[in-house]
């Protein structure tokens, strides 16, 4: 497929921090979907939580299934506005290798222990966990720490970056300081995350019986998209398909809107090359009726499955297993493993903070057994 000529060409890439020499059968963005394939943090997203702790059902998403979803949705938005495909799934298997255990539960915990027990520090971020990742903790390379990627996967994985970060972090982070924009691949990324989790989270939600199709019908964007596939197959009865095929055709609807109007919006600001991308308003967007639509549908999903009383059981578990974990090995981080164990304090609650970040759901669990059940 011929690229647009505002696409992220692979001759023209930055590099890698690294310098090495490529390979001439692989692109240098399909060497960073392989890399990233192959890394252990990417495995390990099997057991991190979506929504459900992973060993509440067999049947519900993960990180690491929420993952190949929003890079097949990417693709398939990357394909639709010639753009580089396998930028858009190297940034989209990379996005989440930072979660830790209990999802957004497990941030907030963590966070909120990095902010109290090491100011030094600051908070903690998955975003800036996920390229600390693949900078740095991956070991699997001789030469270099982390995986080396190729800067634009790097910049792409950065969704998010305080200036005091960014100033840390060097050029990859350089546009949070100049306030340019991502590549059109790293903006596309984040709204197929978007379109993933909303859609897919509706899909677990009825699935488990915290979310009811009758609730579900209360949104305008599911109960439009629910009409139409009763209307296109009567005889189908109300169950699996009925949800599947109606959750199909919103995610269709959601891809369509967002090319058209990104489309628009590139031709709009006459955007020629990845320079103009660079600095226009942010290009990659729904169009507003459909924006609105999917912030009616965010705000259905926190009030009525995130907000659970069984979902915040989970995090209200979930927020004390980190906490004590997290205060146990700063009192005393001789509990840790020989690897995390650092002289200096600073180094050390960073050390701890990655440990934490990187454990399962299970291990999590299994940990706090061992340190606090008797």
């Amino acid at each position: 497929m011929t690229l647009a000529s505002y696409a992220s060409l692979e001759s023209q890439t930055k590099g890698r921090l690294h310098p090495e020499q490529e390979d001439p059968r692989r692109s240098p963005y399909q060497r960073d979907r392989d890399r990233i394939i192959h890394c252990g943090a990417f495995r390990r997203l099997e057991y991190k939580t979506q929504v459900f702790v992973n060993h509440e059902g067999d049947l519900f998403r993960t990180r690491l299934t929420h993952s190949l979803e929003v890079a097949q949705i990417g693709r398939a938005i990357a394909r639709n506005l010639s753009l580089n495909e396998d930028l858009v799934e190297a940034i989209a298997l990379a996005h989440d290798l930072g979660h830790t255990p209990f999802g957004h539960a497990g941030q907030d915990a963590l966070n909120d222990c990095m902010r109290e027990f090491a100011p030094e520090i600051g908070g903690f971020e998955h975003n800036l966990q996920s390229l600390r990742i693949v900078d740095e903790l991956e070991e699997r390379y001789a030469s270099f720490n982390g995986l080396n990627l190729s800067f634009e996967t790097r910049a792409g994985i950065l969704k998010h970056c305080s200036a005091r970060n960014a100033r840390e972090l060097g050029a990859v982070a350089q546009r949070f300081l100049d306030r340019t924009q991502p590549s059109l691949e790293a903006q596309l990324t984040n709204l197929a995350d978007g379109i993933a989790y909303n859609n897919h989270d509706i899909d677990d939600g009825i699935r488990s019986g915290l979310l009811t199709l009758e609730q579900m019908r209360e949104v305008p964007i599911f109960n439009e998209h629910y009409e139409r596939v009763m209307w296109t197959y009567p005889d189908v009865k109300k169950g699996r398909r009925v949800i599947s095929e109606t959750i199909r055709s919103m995610i269709n609807t959601l891809i369509v809107d967002l090319t058209q109007t990104t489309l628009s919006n590139i031709s709009k600001h006459q955007i020629k090359t990845i320079e103009d991308v660079h600095h226009a308003p942010m290009l990659v967007s729904f169009s507003p009726a459909i924006a609105e639509q999917e912030i009616e549908l965010k705000k259905f999903l926190m009030e009525n499955l995130y907000r659970h009383y069984k979902v915040m059981r989970m995090t209200a578990k979930a927020t004390m297993i980190i906490q004590e974990l997290f205060k146990a090995f700063l009192l005393n981080p001789k509990l840790l493993p020989v690897d995390y164990q650092r002289e200096d304090k600073i180094e050390q609650q960073r050390a701890i903070a990655d440990y934490i970040a990187g454990m399962t759901d299970r291990y999590a669990m299994r940990e706090y057994r061992q340190l606090f059940e008797v």
